[in-house]
């Protein structure tokens, strides 16, 4: 990756692996924008966008950016990692293929306007033509994932568990279904990272070593 031209890295990350505050970190380190689930729902609601509505606002030649910035805030202070599925929510499980093709747009006109740091979101994919792509995987261990989501949600280790694998195969239902391939196939990133005995903030440094970034 040539972080002297415009750049996307992508991470994706198994729950309680610290990926998304990894993600947030970088995107500091490196003076650019981060982009997860909750940026992405606050676009496609504040502009009811669809396929159609989006090419009609590039038509006009209509910037994301004018809005960006204040959605960063909003959705900084908005933890969606540790979701829950319950019966009738919508989110994810219920995904069309509209909702794939909407997300995957508004990232590749985010990313044409400037360098970001993007979580989840199938980005391996959505980026995988991108000419300075960086993709990473952040896995670990049950044991390490249990007892960070237990700490963060202040539940049992048995409940933690329930919840990491109802959104493991959500989330790989999910990449399968519109990617074509599985999210733990490792053929999809050029950086793989255990968190294992590792700090998000320790991880965030690991990569910009990787990039060349110290």
């Amino acid at each position: 990756m040539n972080k002297k031209e415009r750049f996307v890295i992508t991470i994706n990350r198994e729950l309680g692996s610290g990926g998304r505050t990894v993600g947030r970190l970088l995107a500091e380190k490196l003076g650019v924008p981060f982009f997860d689930k909750a940026v992405i729902k606050a676009l496609q609601e504040k502009y009811h966008l669809t396929t159609e509505e989006i090419e009609r606002l590039k038509g006009r030649k209509h910037s994301w950016w004018a809005e960006v910035g204040n959605i960063l805030k909003i959705s900084s202070g908005i933890n969606m990692e540790y979701y829950m599925p319950q019966k009738g929510d919508a989110p994810d499980l219920l995904t069309t293929d509209e909702m794939f093709k909407t997300e995957t747009l508004i990232l590749q006109d985010l990313a044409v306007e400037q360098s970001c740091v993007v979580a989840g979101r199938s980005g391996f994919h959505v980026f995988r033509l991108h000419p300075n792509h960086l993709s990473i995987l952040i896995q670990a261990s049950m044991e390490h994932r249990v007892e960070r989501v237990a700490h963060k949600q202040g539940i049992t280790p048995e409940e933690a568990r329930k919840i990491i694998d109802q959104v493991d195969k959500m989330r790989e239902n999910y990449v399968k279904k519109y990617t074509g391939t599985s999210r733990y196939d490792t053929r999809n990133y050029q950086l793989v990272i255990s968190a294992d005995d590792k700090t998000e903030e320790e991880m965030a440094d690991l990569i910009m070593q990787y990039i060349g970034g110290f």
